[in-house]
C-alpha cells in the first residue's frame, strides 16, 4: 500500500511555492493530500482535496466572513483550529503518513497548530521562516520537525528550489523508513521526576526494569508533564507512574513549572492505570530569588540553586491542591492507587529538612481523601517520598494494578 502526505499551507499567497512542493513530493511516489488554510481562492495549480472553505468550516466560520474585516489573528486562529479537526479525522481514519507545512509567521502558525493534532510518530515537518526562533509555545509536546527556509517563502529562487526539494526528500524518507524495536517487553511506563523525587524514581525504575517493563521519566517543570500528559493521549503507555505532580502546585501559584490547567488528566480521559503520590506539592517553583512575586516575598523560601527559588506551600493551597488533586482522579475509568508519603513530600520536606511541615502536609493527605471517590485506593507509608522504602511501596502499588 502506498504511503500518503498531507500539505497543509496558504495557497492564496504561497501558490507558486506549494505548487512546487507538490510536484516533488509526486516524484518520491508518495501519495499527496492537500489542505488550504488561505483564506482567499488559492493560485496552486493541483487539486485540493480540503479547500479554504471546509476548513473554514470546521473552525466554526465560514470563508466569506473571514474575507471581510475580521481581525487576522482570529482568522489564523479560525483556520488553524479547523486544519486541526479536519486532520483529526483523516488520523483517526488512519490516511495520512506524514504531514508537512511551509509558510511565514501566520503560515508557520496555521502549519504547527494543525500538526498538534498528529499524533506521536507520524512524521511532521515545517519549512519556515520562523525556524530559528523559540516556538517552544505553539509546538508544546509535540515531535514536529522546523527546517529553516533561509529565504521568504514568497515564489520561487535558486534557494527556496533547493530546500523545497530537501523538505520534501525529508518527509518522504521519514515515512518510508522502517522502524524496528527488536526489544520485546511486558510494557511501558511513565514516571514522573524532580531533584526532590530522584532517588525514589530511580529506584522505581530498576525495579520496573528488572520485571522487563520500559521506562520513561519526564522532569516535572512544565514541559515534562506536558509531553508525558500528550504522550498519554497519543496511547504511548500502558500505566503511569505519577510521582511528582509538582506541577499542579506551580499552576496554582503562578510558579515557573506550571503544565496547564490539564495535568493529571490525560491518563483518566483514556482509561489506563495510575499510581499517583503527591510528590512536591510542598513546593513552587520560582527562578532566582529577586525573581519571586512580591505578594510571595515574605513566604517561606528556600535557595534550590542560585537560579532556582522554592517556596513552601501553605494550609490554604494544600487545601486546594488535595482537593484538585482527588478530583481530577475521580474521572479515571480505570484502576487508580494514590500512595501518600506521610514522611514528606520531597526530600527538603523530610525530617529536619528545610520544608519539613508535618501539620501542612496533614492538610493536604486529608483534603485528597475527603474529595477522592471510594472506588480509588489510598495507601499511606510512613516514609519519606524520596526513600527506597517509598519507592518499592510504589511499585508494589503499580504491578498489583497491571496484574488486574
Amino acid at each position: 500500500m502506498s504511503k500518503s502526505v498531507l500539505i497543509v499551507g496558504c495557497y492564496d499567497t504561497k501558490g507558486e511555492d506549494f505548487s512546487y512542493l507538490h510536484s516533488c513530493l509526486i516524484k518520491t511516489g508518495l501519495e499527496v493530500l492537500t489542505l488550504n488554510t488561505g483564506i482567499f481562492d488559492s493560485q496552486a495549480t493541483f487539486k485540493i482535496d480540503f479547500d479554504s472553505d471546509d476548513v473554514a468550516k470546521a473552525g466554526g466560520s465560514n470563508i466569506m466572513q473571514l474575507r471581510k474585516a475580521i481581525k487576522r489573528s482570529e482568522a489564523l486562529d479560525i483556520m488553524g483550529a479547523g486544519a486541526a479537526k479536519i486532520i483529526t479525522k483523516l488520523c483517526s481514519e488512519k490516511n495520512i503518513d506524514g504531514i508537512i507545512g511551509m509558510g511565514g509567521g501566520g503560515g508557520t502558525y496555521m502549519a504547527i497548530t494543525a500538526m498538534q493534532a498528529v499524533p506521536f510518530g507520524i512524521p511532521k515537518l515545517c519549512l519556515s521562516t520562523l525556524a530559528t526562533k523559540d516556538l517552544s509555545q505553539v509546538i508544546g509536546a509535540k515531535d514536529i520537525t522546523l527546517m529553516p527556509s533561509l529565504v521568504d517563502i514568497n515564489g520561487l529562487n535558486s534557494i527556496s528550489r533547493i530546500l523545497i526539494q530537501q523538505a520534501a526528500g525529508a518527509i518522504s524518507g521519514m515515512i518510508k523508513s522502517t522502524l524496528t524495536d527488536p526489544k520485546t517487553n511486558s510494557g511501558t511506563i511513565a514516571i514522573s521526576v524532580f531533584g526532590n523525587t530522584s532517588l525514589c524514581a530511580e529506584r522505581c525504575t530498576e525495579l520496573l526494569k528488572a520485571k522487563n517493563y520500559d521506562v520513561l521519566s519526564f522532569h516535572a517543570v512544565g514541559t515534562g508533564g506536558k509531553t508525558m500528559e500528550s504522550l498519554t493521549l497519543d496511547g504511548c503507555f500502558d500505566a503511569i507512574l505519577d510521582l511528582t505532580t509538582t506541577e499542579l502546585a506551580d499552576d496554582l501559584c503562578g510558579g515557573i513549572c506550571s503544565a496547564g490547567p490539564n495535568r493529571l488528566e490525560s491518563a483518566a480521559k483514556i482509561g489506563i492505570p495510575q499510581v499517583v503520590a503527591p510528590g512536591c506539592l510542598d513546593m513552587v517553583n520560582f527562578g532566582a530569588l529577586d525573581t519571586v512575586p512580591q505578594k510571595y516575598k515574605n513566604r517561606h523560601l528556600f535557595s534550590w540553586a542560585p537560579d532556582v527559588t522554592l517556596m513552601r506551600t501553605n494550609e490554604e493551597e494544600n487545601e486546594i491542591l488535595g482537593k484538585t488533586f482527588a478530583e481530577k482522579l475521580n474521572k479515571s475509568t480505570a484502576p487508580v492507587t494514590v500512595i501518600l508519603p506521610l514522611g514528606g513530600t520531597s526530600k527538603i520536606s523530610a525530617a529536619k529538612g528545610a520544608f519539613c511541615r508535618p501539620d501542612i502536609d496533614a492538610v493536604l493527605f486529608n483534603s485528597i481523601k475527603k474529595n477522592l471517590n471510594e472506588k480509588i485506593q489510598v495507601i499511606e507509608v510512613e516514609a519519606n517520598i524520596n526513600t527506597i522504602d517509598f519507592a518499592e511501596h510504589a511499585i508494589k502499588s503499580m504491578l498489583e494494578l497491571l496484574e488486574k
